[in-house]
């Protein structure tokens, strides 16, 4: 177990988003914070993998290993990422295929090393940072299909009083019984499908009897993205998510209620 400060900044999935990284780790450094982790996912979806490993290293970031991490990293066939619709795994190995070309050696060195989760001991509570859940790095852990008695047992089994992660895409947090609590950190690659063209990434502050959970709306030129894909020949989908805040794949394995807050 390590010690560690009381604020922290998280987020997720980066997916080689290196515009809206920089703009948050801006707003990071505007705010105030005794650490910044990104709960993995550093390529996938955008361009220019390359560009998220300087700011990484610039501001201190530490890291978790995701399933794209591992993958990337390993040189494995696919993302890991646990699709099992075919039009979904179709677009997610043109992702895939794409961040791997693009990622440079030194980098994938650097993402075979990192750990697969990250525990802390903060205010007397144990902390565990991860990427899916605390049992599988590539889980689906959503908001509406998660109940309590799940999400206690999640905890109870990891030896854990907070969980931070992400992996859906579309952060969340749940209050549990004896103080336990279930944080998804969102993510900065690409928005929510909820029309909105921002990401997110959320401050975690520790010190009460309740550890205090802030989900912050990260706006950057996500036009400018949008022409850098086009120019990386990656798919019009992936730009049209970008540019309207709609996703228009991995749309198969959202639950019901995920997926009726979106335009398809």
């Amino acid at each position: 177990m390590t010690a560690a400060p009381t604020r922290l900044a998280c987020f997720g999935g980066i997916y080689s988003n290196y515009l809206a990284l920089e703009a948050a780790l801006a707003d990071v450094r505007r705010r105030g914070v005794d650490a910044v982790y990104c709960l993995g996912d550093l390529g996938a979806f955008g361009p220019h993998p390359d560009r998220v490993f300087p700011l990484l290293a610039d501001h201190d970031v530490v890291c978790v290993q995701g399933n794209y991490d591992d993958s990337v990293g390993n040189e494995l066939d696919d993302c890991q990422c646990g699709y099992v619709d075919p039009r979904d795994n179709h677009f997610a190995q043109i992702s895939y295929d794409y961040t791997l070309a693009n990622t440079s050696g030194e980098h994938r060195a650097y993402l075979r090393q990192l750990p697969a989760e990250i525990r802390l001991e903060i205010d007397d509570r144990r902390v565990l940072l991860c990427h899916g859940s605390p049992r599988r790095t590539n889980e689906f852990v959503w908001e509406s299909t998660a109940s309590d008695h799940f999400l206690e047992r999640l905890c109870r089994e990891a030896d854990a009083d907070v969980v931070l992660a992400t992996h859906t895409g579309i952060k969340w947090q749940r209050q549990l019984a004896e103080g336990r609590q279930f944080v998804n950190v969102g993510v900065l690659g690409r928005p929510e499908n909820d029309g909105r063209r921002n990401v997110w990434y959320t401050l975690v502050e520790f010190g009460g009897d309740q550890v205090q959970v802030e989900f912050v709306p990260v706006e950057y030129d996500f036009a400018r993205l949008a022409r850098e894909m086009a120019d990386e020949g990656l798919p019009a989908e992936f730009q049209e998510t970008i540019r309207t805040g709609w996703w228009t794949t991995c749309l198969e394995i959202l639950p019901v209620k995920e997926r009726r807050r979106g335009a398809f």
